[in-house]
């Protein structure tokens, strides 16, 4: 894994998925993050989640928090630099299922950073990306 930071968009993955989103065609961008936010949330608790599926849920859902009134915008020069459509309001739900299952157990990505001594740090990371989402869901 190409991971140079702890920022949403800091791996080679992370900045894959947002050349693709980058690449389609605009009315295929919402898609491509309901499908990435679907399918980090539908993995069970007892399955293995891949280090990439959650970097792109991470991101997709780093994207959805953008949008949102407080909202911390996506700088980084690896997001997108193509102009997203308005991202409906009830992504947030399997956004923030996706988030939780990102920091269960059987997740690759959190088992690479807690191996690297910084778990906890990347974690809290999420964890705030998470309140947000979950804070924006709960408000509208």
């Amino acid at each position: 894994m190409g991971t140079w930071g702890m920022g949403h968009f800091d791996s080679d993955t992370a900045a894959d998925f947002a050349g693709n989103l980058d690449d389609a065609p605009p009315g295929r961008r919402e898609e491509m993050i309901r499908e990435a936010l679907a399918f980090a949330a539908r993995t069970g608790p007892e399955e293995y989640l891949d280090a990439d599926d959650g970097v792109v849920a991470i991101a997709a859902a780093a994207l959805l928090a953008a949008q949102h009134p407080g909202g911390t915008p996506v700088d980084s020069v690896y997001g997108p630099d193509e102009a997203l459509p308005p991202l409906p309001p009830e992504l947030r739900e399997p956004a923030v299922r996706a988030l939780d299952r990102v920091l269960a157990g059987e997740s690759e990505l959190l088992e690479l950073w807690a191996d690297v001594g910084e778990g906890e740090q990347w974690s809290a990371g999420v964890r705030e990306l998470r309140a947000r989402l979950a804070g924006a869901q709960e408000a509208g």
